[in-house]
């Protein structure tokens, strides 16, 4: 169940941080409230996770989940740019995301 705790607490870390955006730094009323919301949230789950996982372990794909999600949602959503770099670094997120899995 840790792991399912963890997945919810990667995917409302994107939720937030793109509310965050669409927000323009607070002064926007539901934009933050909903920003904040999934910070709760996703720090709730995140402490869940770790009652059982190793917290490195869970920090690192916690963060690694959120950064993969919210690089995607800037280039689906804002048109970010695409790079090969921004692909390749992407890449090695999951990875090492995939990689802390297999290790724990």
């Amino acid at each position: 169940m840790a792991w399912v705790y963890l997945v919810i607490a990667g995917g409302l870390e994107v939720f937030w941080s793109t509310f965050l955006k669409l927000s323009e730094g607070f002064t926007k009323l539901w934009p933050s409230v909903w920003a904040v919301i999934g910070m709760v949230a996703s720090f709730f789950f995140l402490a869940q996770a770790t009652k059982t996982l190793p917290m490195g372990t869970a920090y690192g794909i916690w963060t690694g989940i959120g950064a993969l999600g919210a690089v995607l949602v800037g280039i689906i959503a804002f048109q970010e740019p695409v790079t090969a770099p921004r692909l390749i670094f992407l890449a090695l997120l999951l990875v090492g995301i995939v990689g802390l899995k297999l290790t724990a």
